[in-house]
């Protein structure tokens, strides 16, 4: 059933006070790389993160400051300021804040005026974990532990993260991530080429059974996507996708490759950050799997220099070759799984009308995930607790694997989807 233009847009907007804007405040955001903020006193950073326009910036003591971009006296951007002793400076008449936007010089004022005690900007705490500064955008009484994803607690060496700008809203581009259906034809040319996917036995069951049928269990983080082609006598094929509150998926892995994993991170209702990370939970990345992902392989992509922006784009036509979709090299005509899937996202435009859809049964993973959201924005209205706020509920891993055909996953998969940190992944 298509949503209602009220469910639509529930889900779709996330600014300051809207239902779904609420929710998300609830969890920790990935804002930064780490590195986009290298040493004390550097350079401030502009983050725009569910609406709100935001600097980051880190001070003299190595403390994380994010606060609102623009100077409470006239509005100047605080990108231009000068990061000193302490404080980030506005450049148009010295007002000087600290990292939580508390104003600690105003030197046109005398000190006993009182004057800068009393301007505070708006501002967000901020921490590193797994090579990302996350913020908290919520009710400060209500702040949830650090994320336990697993991917942020092995060794940097175990993992690579990179994001990139989607030009869509958040929720048509977590919905593809969790869409296993399209993977034997949008991917299809990119399995049997690209270097962390090659090699699975799997791929040959994304490729001869074209109509998988979905499964989809709770957990108390949030939803496992369970995705069945038929596969050698007497066994099915599973994929099976963990969905984590409010907007983590975790790609199920192919032969010895890394896993995969995806946040949607909306900047403005329009836009969103896609987070994409490799990691593997035993062992340290190869060389050679590096270079790779820096390269654009896997999920990853190439990039403008100096920029988060795709190399291939919609301003250039996702650089389609119509001669590889002719030859089947590539599904859609456009290279690198990541933009593959990018792109018919974003052809949706910006936010989709899902009014409109005309849903199947390999869209109950949507279907879920869709209610679920919506079932938590209502609970957090009405001050019940949420799904998938602590380590504990998101400590779970995707998986592939074959089980015999009268088997459930949610039994047969267990050891795969809740394994220690420093076990290898299941798949095949």
């Amino acid at each position: 059933m298509a949503l209602t233009p009220q469910q639509n847009d529930d889900l779709v907007r996330t600014g300051p006070g809207t239902l779904m804007g609420d929710l998300l405040r609830r969890y920790w955001v990935p804002a930064l790389h780490d590195w986009e903020l290298p040493a004390p006193d550097c350079a401030p950073v502009r983050v725009q993160l569910l609406g709100e326009k935001l600097i980051a910036f880190k001070d003299t003591q190595g403390r994380l400051g994010l606060i609102d971009e623009f100077c409470a006296h006239r509005g100047v951007s605080l990108w231009f300021g000068r990061n000193e002793e302490n404080g980030l400076r506005c450049p148009y008449h010295g007002w000087k804040y600290d990292f939580q936007g508390q104003c600690v010089d105003l030197p046109s004022e005398l000190p006993e005026s009182g004057m800068a005690q009393r301007i505070k900007m708006k501002s967000y705490p901020c921490i590193e974990h797994g090579g990302v500064i996350w913020t908290y955008m919520g009710p400060p009484e209500l702040q949830p532990e650090p994320p336990g994803l697993e991917w942020t607690l092995v060794p940097g060496s175990q993992r690579f993260v990179s994001k990139r700008l989607q030009e869509c809203n958040y929720l048509q581009a977590m919905e593809g991530g969790i869409d296993s259906s399209h993977v034997s034809f949008l991917h299809s040319g990119a399995l049997k080429r690209d270097p962390l996917f090659t090699g699975s036995r799997g791929n040959l069951y994304n490729e001869h059974d074209k109509m998988p049928l979905f499964e989809v269990e709770e957990f108390e983080g949030g939803l496992l996507i369970g995705a069945r082609r038929n596969a050698d006598a007497g066994r099915y094929y599973w994929r099976i996708t963990p969905w984590i509150m409010p907007w983590h998926t975790i790609i199920p892995p192919r032969a010895g490759h890394p896993l995969g994993a995806h946040v949607w991170v909306p900047i403005d209702d329009e836009n969103c950050w896609a987070w994409s990370i490799n990691y593997h939970p035993k062992r340290t990345l190869t060389d050679k799997e590096v270079s790779v992902m820096k390269n654009g392989a896997g999920i990853h992509v190439k990039y403008i220099p100096g920029t988060f922006i795709p190399l291939a784009n919609k301003r250039n036509d996702y650089l389609m070759d119509r001669a590889g979709q002719k030859t089947g090299a590539t599904y859609s005509g456009v290279e690198g799984i990541g933009m593959q899937d990018a792109s018919l996202q974003e052809s949706m435009g910006a936010i989709q009308d899902r009014t409109k859809e005309n849903l199947v049964s390999t869209d109950n993973g949507i279907i879920m995930t869709r209610r679920a959201l919506l079932k938590a924005a209502k609970a957090n209205r009405e001050g019940e607790p949420l799904p998938g706020l602590t380590q504990a509920t998101q400590r779970v891993r995707s998986c592939s694997i074959e089980l015999p055909t009268d088997q459930k996953y949610k039994d047969g998969a267990r050891h795969g989807l809740f394994l220690e940190l420093g076990t290898d992944p299941v798949s095949v």
